[in-house]
């Protein structure tokens, strides 16, 4: 059954609508991921590079491109192979995305791969407040995942274009279940499937860099939140004990994916690559106790529900940039980065000083999916505030199991080494929070236009600004109207786009010009009915290029042929180098999402749109001389303010003439960004754009 609060607060949780009374886990009204037609997606794979490329470049591309789609060559042969491929599987990508996204990279998760989400701010004045906080975040979650299992969590319908189409659930069954295993040339992601109604299940919670299983249900029955805390204080003075403190093993998980591989393997067997053979000093054999230890304590942490992160809190300051650094990273070996296990779908943090929020593995599900999860927690905890309560008797319940770990001095070389790494990452983040307070997504919409557009345009502003080209850009947009629907690519960095902020730069821009290409702009980060040019709307019905290129490339490889060419040309290199990856998640909560570049010389941008506010996390990398977080937020800050003037200028010094009108989306654009319908209507052919 949903809590009487889920109900009554449910609507104003997420900007994903939901219906309620039906299986989270039904999807036979989900749709099989269309195939784009080969043509389709080479025109506009062409649209998108040409005007990255000089003319030279561009030409010998489109011929390699024509090549590949030529009747009865290699493209339709690997088309075929696709749709044969579509028969036969729920999803013909989604294999092919996971290895391709995340599965097959090798960097460390923190930073470059996992995104975090901050919670407000809390005002804990001691350690045992704090305490109460996450017994309480605890027994919300507990409550969720009850809803989870009795499949009465309501189901995510899309808004905005399409508005009211199922989207899939598969992603939320993961939050509680999935686990990433590391190899040494590929990862595992693992779902453990648990009954409806167990009889025990347990949770892990870490503090100062150590790791305690708690059983949260014990003979089928959840702990309260009295339970919870009264364990949770059980936690904290074990902690303190450094007697029995253990290594700090969770940093090996901050590491490199192929060197934690490495470093696991050393942990289950004592063997592998690092292993060596010393006379008369004891080695960790298969069977031996050190062996058995370690599996145990790698048993309960694959197993467990999720991780709740006690943090010490030392930090002088509490900013946005730096409470986003510390979910993300945790601090490093001196603070509490040993206090992560990055290979867990979803850790929550709580820190003595009131930083707190929750950092996800991201190969299991997309952010918005964990923030529909943390609006529902804190919503759960507004309506049922933690307090002081009596301690149950120490007797009453089991005493929390603290993780051991046997290792042999080579353990301990690796767990430096991972320090190390982690410290460097770390100081090379740039992070920055910001809060744009001029004005917020309402006014945008009152200017006609679609604010994920708006925003889109700003970014591609800021960039210019800073380095003086185009560059190929990123914008996550959701496909789960369709079974197994994870996301495809708005290639926003568009001609229009380009066209605009080379006008908004030109020292002589023409006003009306430059809002009439504005506008333009807007329009085809949509949908541009004249030209056909394929973005939002072709993204989100799973008719993008992205997909379809890597599912080409990868039935080649599958097939065992040569790489195509279109695949070996630089041009479609640059195209997958995003050096702006975006992403849009919106919050109904004062929390906000971060993450890092998903290249050494990019910027990560995550945004928020608020009605009266917009909060944008910035990330760059310190050691690259190409990119500064705080001149990107400058630029921002200033494009911003120069795109509002512009239509408001031109709003205000024109009057609507016969003609072309432009209709622009308005309504939120929840889930899948920018989601809300456009179209353009023109009364004559050579009409031009004006205001409405």
């Amino acid at each position: 059954m949903e809590s009487s609060f889920y109900v009554q607060h449910h609507r104003k949780m997420s900007n994903v609508k939901r219906e309620p009374a039906q299986d989270s886990r039904a999807t036979h009204t989900i749709p099989k991921l269309p195939l784009p037609a080969l043509k389709d997606t080479l025109e506009t794979y062409l649209k998108c590079v040409k005007h990255l490329r000089t003319h030279e470049q561009f030409q010998k591309s489109q011929e390699i491109v024509q090549r590949f789609g030529a009747p009865g060559g290699v493209g339709e042969r690997l088309q075929r192979k696709l749709q044969e491929k579509r028969e036969k599987t729920d999803n013909w990508v989604s294999d092919y995305w996971l290895n391709d996204m995340y599965l097959n990279n090798k960097l460390a998760l923190p930073i470059n791969s996992s995104p975090a989400i901050v919670f407000p701010i809390q005002n804990f004045t001691a350690t045992i407040h704090s305490v109460r906080f996450a017994a309480n975040l605890i027994s919300g979650f507990l409550e969720y995942k009850s809803l989870l299992d009795a499949c009465a969590l309501p189901a995510d319908v899309a808004r905005g274009q399409l508005a009211g189409s199922p989207l899939c659930m598969k992603q939320h069954d993961r939050i509680f279940s999935a686990y990433r295993v590391p190899g040494r040339e590929r990862d595992t992601l693992v779902e453990r499937r648990g009954s409806a109604a167990p009889q025990t299940e347990h949770i892990i919670v870490a503090r100062k860099n150590q790791f305690f299983a708690l059983d949260v249900v014990i003979n089928s029955r959840r702990l309260t939140e009295r339970d919870l805390q009264t364990q949770l204080e059980k936690i904290v003075q074990m902690a303190a004990d450094e007697g029995k403190r253990q290594p700090p093993i969770g940093l090996l998980t901050s590491d490199g994916r192929t060197e934690w591989a490495d470093a696991r393997l050393q942990l289950v067997s004592g063997t592998g690559p690092f292993r060596r053979k010393r006379c008369g000093g004891s080695v960790n054999v298969p069977g031996s106790p050190a062996e058995s230890t370690n599996r145990d304590s790698l048993d309960l942490l694959e197993r467990c529900l999720c991780l709740v992160c006690l943090d010490d809190g030392d930090r002088a300051e509490l900013t946005d940039s730096a409470r986003a650094a510390s979910i993300l990273h945790g601090g490093g070996a001196g603070a509490n980065g040993g206090n992560r296990w990055y290979d867990k779908a979803t850790q929550f943090v709580v820190g003595v000083d009131g930083c707190c929020g929750v950092v996800c593995e991201h190969s299991a599900f997309e952010g918005i999916v964990l923030v529909q999860c943390a609006e529902y927690l804190l919503k759960y905890m507004a309506g049922n505030p933690s307090k002081s309560v009596r301690a149950a008797s120490l007797n009453e319940l089991p005493l929390p199991r603290r993780l051991r770990w046997k290792c042999a001095p080579v353990i301990y070389k690796l767990l430096a080494s991972s320090a190390g790494r982690l410290a460097r990452l770390l100081e090379n983040l740039d992070m920055n929070v910001y809060k744009f307070h001029q004005y917020g997504k309402e006014l945008i919409k009152s200017l006609k236009m679609s604010p994920d557009a708006f925003i889109q345009v700003a970014l591609q502003l800021a960039y210019y600004r800073c380095h003086a080209r185009a560059v190929s850009t990123y914008e996550s947009a959701s496909i789960r109207r369709f079974e197994d629907g994870r996301a495809d690519n708005i290639r926003s960095a568009t001609p229009e786009a380009l066209a605009f902020v080379q006008a908004m730069t030109d020292k002589n821009k023409n006003v009306r010009g430059s809002s009439r290409l504005l506008l333009t702009t807007s329009n085809s980060h949509h949908k541009d009915n004249s030209t056909g040019f394929l973005l939002l709307f072709e993204a989100i019905m799973g008719l993008a290029i992205d997909n379809h290129l890597l599912g080409l490339r990868e039935m080649a490889r599958d097939m065992k042929m040569e790489n195509p060419e279109i695949f070996r040309d630089e041009t479609y290199r640059i195209s997958n180098e995003f050096l702006l990856s975006t992403s849009q998640v919106p919050t109904a909560n004062e929390m906000f999402c971060c993450y890092g570049p998903v290249v050494s010389n990019g910027y990560g941008v995550c945004y928020n749109p608020q009605s009266d506010h917009l909060v944008f996390s910035v990330a760059s990398f310190r050691e690259s001389p190409h990119t500064c977080s705080s001149q990107f937020v400058q630029s921002l800050e200033r494009g911003l303010s120069d795109m509002r003037d512009l239509c408001q200028k031109c709003q205000h010094a024109s009057e609507p003439r016969r003609g072309a009108t432009l209709e622009m989306p308005t309504g939120d654009v929840g889930n899948e960004p920018g989601s809300a319908a456009c179209s353009y209507k023109n009364t004559k052919p050579d009409s031009t754009v004006t205001w409405t």
